[in-house]
């Protein structure tokens, strides 16, 4: 994968932070969100796919980008499709950290050092060029208004920072109601990243439940379960731990 574009991961960590202050919104769901579109971005680069609600690698050959391989690698080692709630509710220890570091060695934001109350350091990262982050949001503003299909790229960027929770950052107050509303709208334009979105969504909700299976005919002798009544779900899949990247001794400002 060339570096000639920046990633969705780093497009949708540019949208939710502050170029004011350096916090990034939604800070907990960001980081859902930024493993949600380390899944879109290898998709959209061929390496992974759609598979029912799972994810299944297709072409395990590295892309250029050290932290998206480090996650095709992880897929990989599964051996078999992951269930993308699984993955995405996976711990992600650093992942937001791995993308502000890189940016800031792209120069596209730089670190602030500070203190929280007077004694334990912080850092908060702040645009170098907001152009960038203003030139990001106006393709979601185009598709917002215009109702045009945006490109699968932008698609996947509306469905991430609806599912995170950015619309009411990026489109705050009743004037951005309407506009939040449109940016909901946009998920069904993306396949991937709405699979992608409604399992961040769904983590956050509490509900990774294994999925519904087609109940079995009852055994002779036996009464059928009542309609509606579930079955019980099958023990959780356990999800890959992705490594710890760079020094967290810092405090991060949220």
């Amino acid at each position: 994968m060339g570096r000639s574009r920046r990633t969705i991961p780093e497009e949708l960590l540019l949208l939710a932070l502050d170029p004011t202050t350096g916090t990034t919104a939604q800070p907990q769901s960001l980081d859902l969100g930024l493993a949600g579109a380390q899944l879109v971005e290898l998709a959209l680069a061929g390496r992974i796919a759609p598979d029912g609600d799972r994810i299944a690698v297709v072409a395990p050959r590295p892309t250029g980008d050290p932290t998206l391989d480090c996650a095709l690698e992880l897929l990989r080692r599964r051996g078999a499709p992951v269930r993308a709630v699984n993955w995405i509710g996976g711990p992600r220890l650093g992942l937001r950290q791995t993308y502000l570091s890189h940016l800031e060695r792209c120069g596209m934001v730089h670190a602030v050092e500070g203190q929280m109350c007077g004694v334990l350091p912080t850092t908060r990262y702040q645009a170098t060029d907001t152009a960038i982050s203003r030139e990001i949001k106006a393709r979601l503003d185009s598709a917002i208004r215009t109702g045009v299909p945006p490109d699968p790229r932008t698609a996947a960027l509306a469905a991430l920072a609806h599912a995170v929770g950015l619309g009411k950052h990026l489109y705050p107050g009743n004037e951005g109601r309407s506009s939040r509303s449109r940016l909901r709208d946009l998920i069904r334009h993306d396949p991937m990243g709405g699979l992608v979105a409604h399992a961040v969504m769904d983590v956050q909700n509490g509900a990774a439940a294994q999925p519904r299976r087609s109940p079995a005919p009852a055994p002779a002798g036996r009464q059928a379960a009542a309609p509606g009544a579930r079955s019980a779900p099958e023990p959780a899949r356990g999800v890959p731990v992705q490594p710890r990247h760079g020094s967290m001794a810092r405090a991060v400002a949220h």
